[in-house]
Protein backbone atom coordinates (compact mmCIF):
# COMPACT_ATOMS: atom_id res chain seq x y z
CA UNK A 1 0.00 0.00 0.00
CA UNK A 2 1.40 3.89 -1.10
CA UNK A 3 1.10 6.60 1.23
CA UNK A 4 1.52 9.93 0.36
CA UNK A 5 5.39 9.60 1.80
CA UNK A 6 6.73 7.72 -1.31
CA UNK A 7 5.60 10.71 -4.15
CA UNK A 8 8.71 12.63 -4.79
CA UNK A 9 8.36 16.54 -4.25
CA UNK A 10 8.45 18.37 -7.14
CA UNK A 11 11.87 20.08 -8.42
CA UNK A 12 11.99 23.86 -8.02
CA UNK A 13 12.69 23.58 -11.87
CA UNK A 14 9.01 22.09 -12.07
CA UNK A 15 7.45 24.01 -9.78
CA UNK A 16 8.55 27.12 -11.68
CA UNK A 17 7.43 25.78 -14.90
CA UNK A 18 4.05 24.65 -13.14
CA UNK A 19 3.67 28.32 -12.29
CA UNK A 20 4.23 29.64 -15.86
CA UNK A 21 1.51 27.35 -17.43
CA UNK A 22 -0.86 28.05 -14.22
CA UNK A 23 -0.10 31.52 -14.75
CA UNK A 24 -0.74 31.74 -18.75
CA UNK A 25 -3.83 29.68 -18.45
CA UNK A 26 -5.50 31.94 -15.85
CA UNK A 27 -4.78 34.84 -17.76
CA UNK A 28 -6.39 33.21 -20.60
CA UNK A 29 -9.20 31.84 -18.83
CA UNK A 30 -9.76 35.74 -16.98
CA UNK A 31 -9.43 36.91 -21.08
CA UNK A 32 -12.32 34.95 -22.15
CA UNK A 33 -14.61 35.93 -19.31
CA UNK A 34 -13.90 39.08 -19.74
CA UNK A 35 -14.87 38.77 -23.35
CA UNK A 36 -18.33 37.68 -22.20
CA UNK A 37 -18.89 41.23 -20.27
CA UNK A 38 -20.96 43.48 -23.01
CA UNK A 39 -20.98 46.00 -20.76
CA UNK A 40 -19.16 48.70 -22.59
CA UNK A 41 -17.40 48.51 -18.79
CA UNK A 42 -13.11 48.48 -19.06
CA UNK A 43 -11.89 46.26 -16.70
CA UNK A 44 -10.66 48.65 -14.37
CA UNK A 45 -14.77 49.97 -14.05
CA UNK A 46 -15.96 46.58 -13.29
CA UNK A 47 -13.07 45.72 -10.99
CA UNK A 48 -14.18 48.90 -9.25
CA UNK A 49 -17.74 48.33 -9.48
CA UNK A 50 -17.77 45.12 -7.73
CA UNK A 51 -15.73 45.79 -4.87
CA UNK A 52 -18.06 48.94 -4.08
CA UNK A 53 -21.11 46.26 -4.65
CA UNK A 54 -18.91 43.71 -1.97
CA UNK A 55 -17.02 46.47 0.37
CA UNK A 56 -19.68 49.63 0.24
CA UNK A 57 -20.06 52.13 0.99
CA UNK A 58 -16.71 52.96 1.29
CA UNK A 59 -14.47 55.94 1.30
CA UNK A 60 -12.91 56.81 -1.94
CA UNK A 61 -9.21 55.91 -0.14
CA UNK A 62 -10.88 52.59 1.01
CA UNK A 63 -11.34 51.96 -2.93
CA UNK A 64 -8.20 52.87 -3.69
CA UNK A 65 -6.37 50.79 -1.84
CA UNK A 66 -8.64 47.72 -2.62
CA UNK A 67 -8.01 48.17 -6.09
CA UNK A 68 -4.06 49.60 -5.24
CA UNK A 69 -4.55 52.42 -7.15
CA UNK A 70 -3.74 56.19 -6.98
CA UNK A 71 -6.13 58.74 -5.66
CA UNK A 72 -6.44 60.33 -8.87
CA UNK A 73 -7.09 57.37 -10.88
CA UNK A 74 -10.04 56.56 -8.40
CA UNK A 75 -11.47 59.90 -8.57
CA UNK A 76 -12.02 59.73 -12.55
CA UNK A 77 -13.33 55.78 -12.09
CA UNK A 78 -15.65 56.76 -9.71
CA UNK A 79 -17.05 59.89 -11.99
CA UNK A 80 -17.02 57.15 -14.77
CA UNK A 81 -18.96 54.91 -13.07
CA UNK A 82 -21.61 57.70 -11.30
CA UNK A 83 -21.93 59.10 -15.17
CA UNK A 84 -23.24 56.03 -15.80
CA UNK A 85 -25.69 55.88 -12.44
CA UNK A 86 -23.92 52.55 -11.36
CA UNK A 87 -22.80 54.51 -7.99
CA UNK A 88 -23.38 56.90 -6.00
CA UNK A 89 -21.62 59.67 -3.79
CA UNK A 90 -22.96 60.58 -0.24
CA UNK A 91 -21.32 62.33 2.27
CA UNK A 92 -20.57 60.29 5.50
CA UNK A 93 -22.33 60.56 8.38
CA UNK A 94 -19.95 61.16 10.83
CA UNK A 95 -17.66 63.14 8.50
CA UNK A 96 -19.15 65.30 6.36
CA UNK A 97 -15.90 65.89 4.80
CA UNK A 98 -15.57 62.17 3.67
CA UNK A 99 -17.65 61.26 0.28
CA UNK A 100 -18.76 57.41 0.10
CA UNK A 101 -19.60 55.49 -2.38
CA UNK A 102 -22.05 52.70 -3.17
CA UNK A 103 -23.96 50.76 -5.73
CA UNK A 104 -26.77 51.97 -7.11
CA UNK A 105 -29.62 49.27 -8.20
CA UNK A 106 -28.57 50.32 -11.80
CA UNK A 107 -24.91 49.18 -10.98
CA UNK A 108 -26.57 45.62 -9.13
CA UNK A 109 -28.17 44.99 -12.02
CA UNK A 110 -25.56 45.73 -14.39
CA UNK A 111 -23.11 43.87 -12.34
CA UNK A 112 -25.13 40.38 -11.80
CA UNK A 113 -26.10 40.42 -15.48
CA UNK A 114 -22.51 40.72 -16.33
CA UNK A 115 -21.85 37.58 -13.54
CA UNK A 116 -24.45 36.05 -15.06
CA UNK A 117 -23.28 35.87 -18.72
CA UNK A 118 -19.90 34.86 -17.18
CA UNK A 119 -21.27 32.05 -15.27
CA UNK A 120 -23.63 30.87 -18.22
CA UNK A 121 -20.04 31.09 -20.61
CA UNK A 122 -18.05 29.04 -18.33
CA UNK A 123 -21.37 26.10 -17.53
CA UNK A 124 -21.34 25.77 -21.01
CA UNK A 125 -17.79 25.22 -21.47
CA UNK A 126 -17.84 22.94 -18.51
CA UNK A 127 -20.88 20.45 -19.98
CA UNK A 128 -18.67 20.05 -22.72
CA UNK A 129 -16.14 18.22 -20.34
CA UNK A 130 -16.35 14.24 -19.57
CA UNK A 131 -17.85 13.72 -15.76
CA UNK A 132 -14.52 12.63 -14.66
CA UNK A 133 -12.91 16.45 -16.00
CA UNK A 134 -15.91 18.04 -14.37
CA UNK A 135 -14.97 15.95 -11.50
CA UNK A 136 -10.92 16.90 -11.25
CA UNK A 137 -11.88 20.58 -12.05
CA UNK A 138 -14.03 20.52 -8.50
CA UNK A 139 -11.14 19.00 -6.94
CA UNK A 140 -8.75 21.18 -8.07
CA UNK A 141 -11.22 24.13 -6.87
CA UNK A 142 -10.38 23.72 -3.02
CA UNK A 143 -6.24 23.57 -3.99
CA UNK A 144 -6.86 26.66 -5.92
CA UNK A 145 -8.90 28.03 -3.24
CA UNK A 146 -5.70 27.98 -0.73
CA UNK A 147 -3.07 29.77 -3.69
CA UNK A 148 -5.25 32.70 -2.96
CA UNK A 149 -5.63 32.41 0.49
CA UNK A 150 -3.29 34.95 2.31
CA UNK A 151 0.03 33.24 3.34
CA UNK A 152 0.09 32.14 6.87
CA UNK A 153 2.18 34.15 8.87
CA UNK A 154 4.17 31.42 11.19
CA UNK A 155 7.30 31.55 13.46
CA UNK A 156 8.42 28.34 11.87
CA UNK A 157 8.69 29.67 8.33
CA UNK A 158 10.96 32.49 9.65
CA UNK A 159 12.99 29.72 11.36
CA UNK A 160 13.19 27.73 8.38
CA UNK A 161 14.41 30.44 6.03
CA UNK A 162 16.78 31.92 8.39
CA UNK A 163 18.09 28.50 9.13
CA UNK A 164 18.85 27.83 5.04
CA UNK A 165 20.77 31.22 5.29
Amino acid sequence: MSSSLDVEAPTDDEVVALAGSLRFLIARLHRQLRQQDHSGLSPSLGAALATIARDGPMPLGALAATEQISAPTVTKLVDKLEEHGLIARKADPDDRRVCRVQITVTGRRQLEAIRTRRTAWLASRLSELSSDDVQRVAAALEVLETLVAPPAHSSDHVAESDAST
